[in-house]
């Protein structure tokens, strides 16, 4: 399974759509690091399937989002919860880090 693409007409109705925590990944295709950590999000996808909603959010494309959320560094991941933002990460992070940061 891999992570859903979100765009800026997806973002908020993916958000409110569940009561599962969802973790957005904020990336570009140039990115090194954001290229480090898309089998870690891969994995995490398949794995916290059905507890939790692992998305991407790709800043070239959509800008728009990256302005709304203060994205300033990629990697960023945003951890929401009820459609709230509650937990930002910054830069490449363990699949145990992340699984922690679901669930906190």
């Amino acid at each position: 399974m891999k992570p859903i693409a979100l765009t800026t007409e997806t973002f908020d109705a993916t958000l409110s759509s569940t009561d599962q925590p969802v973790l957005v990944d904020f990336w570009a295709e140039w990115c090194g690091p954001c290229k480090m950590m898309s089998p870690i999000l891969d994995q995490l996808a398949t794995e916290q399937a059905g507890r939790a909603t692992i998305a991407k959010v790709d800043v070239d494309a959509f800008p728009d989002l990256q302005a709304r959320f203060g994205i300033r560094a990629i990697p960023t991941l945003i951890v929401f919860k009820n459609g709230q933002p509650v937990n930002t990460i910054t830069g490449v992070k363990s699949k145990g880090f992340l699984e922690a940061a679901l669930v906190a």
